[in-house]
């Protein structure tokens, strides 16, 4: 999936071909990959925001999304958003 991206938000086309707009919560470069934690703002059922990761490549002026593939990166992705969402 191809995005376009500022520094807080970014908008991509959906699979129906509806603009989404999405927050980014978090944007993370480790030395063999990029990711992005973000949210559309739709809650889930508990009334909490959804929240979704992905891997990315830059590409020019947009970032080209990807699933996450591994245990150990989902792994990253979860101690990260416990350690964003631990209160103080």
């Amino acid at each position: 999936m191809d995005i376009l991206s500022n520094e807080n938000n970014f908008t991509y086309i959906d699979e129906n071909g509806k603009k989404v707009s999405c927050d980014i919560l978090c944007d993370l470069e480790t030395k063999d990959k990029n990711y992005i934690i973000y949210t559309d703002n739709k809650k889930c059922k508990d009334g909490s925001k959804k929240i979704y990761a992905s891997s990315y490549v830059s590409d020019e002026n947009k970032k080209i999304l990807s699933n996450i593939q591994t245990d150990e990166e989902w792994n990253m992705i979860e101690a990260i958003l416990s350690y964003l969402t631990k209160e103080n």
